[in-house]
């Protein structure tokens, strides 16, 4: 696969300079959708990963303000905190009637339409998203007209500004840590960062990198 991107820097600190969010603008970005012959129970509800758990979040939070550059001027509102539930969904939950957990249109010629899942144990969930598949062979026009008939179905939306110039590919240390924080938890170790300098060569640095078993 190849592809070509462009990275734009995102203004985080006007989105959000408390954290975690109240759970009531959760509704407007997120929401859970079960599909099936059947409407969810509560026990289905208090799996993962539905579930907010208090501490877990609290600690993690604390931790990254403590150790992560860029959170350390984040505020941290455990009010926020103490709105999310215990044993039910931060956010809405939506049901729609399904024979199968499979969408068709994704299912290959091969396929026995089988359904997914398990022969034991607890039955795992179907995570399913959108992608822009099914709007490449779309041109501009259709495109927006897809988004106006999204939007007048009173269908969600979040728009978030970016900075009019690219961020540079080259010589560019906090690039990788902004785009990819599950990597670089201390924001650190990103290639060329001032502190490898004279310790860490940028090429032994990017080996090491590609011994990544999902590289």
């Amino acid at each position: 696969m190849r592809a070509n991107a462009i990275v734009f820097r995102h203004p985080i600190s006007k989105i959000y300079d408390t954290l975690p969010p109240p759970s009531s603008e959760l509704d407007e970005v997120l929401a859970v959708i079960f599909t099936g012959p059947c409407q969810p129970t509560q026990e289905d509800i208090k799996r993962t990963p539905f579930l907010v758990r208090r501490n877990q979040v609290s600690r993690a939070l604390t931790w990254l303000k403590l150790n992560h550059g860029d959170y350390a001027d984040i505020v941290i509102s455990h009010e926020n905190l103490l709105e999310y539930p215990d044993s039910d969904t931060p956010v809405c939950i939506d049901y729609r009637t399904s024979v199968i957990n499979k969408e068709r249109e994704a299912m290959s010629v091969h396929d026995t339409g089988e359904e997914d899942g398990v022969e034991s144990g607890p039955c795992s969930f179907s995570v399913q998203s959108l992608t822009g598949e099914e709007y490449s062979k779309m041109n501009l026009e259709a495109i927006k007209a897809a988004a106006l008939s999204h939007l007048m179905n009173d269908g969600k939306i979040m728009f978030v500004g970016h900075s009019s110039t690219p961020e540079s590919m080259y010589k560019n240390s906090s690039l990788y840590p902004s785009m990819m924080p599950w990597l670089f938890p201390y924001g650190l170790g990103a290639i060329g960062q001032d502190g490898l300098k004279g310790k860490h060569s940028i090429s032994t640095q990017k080996k090491q990198f590609l011994m990544y078993h999902d590289k």
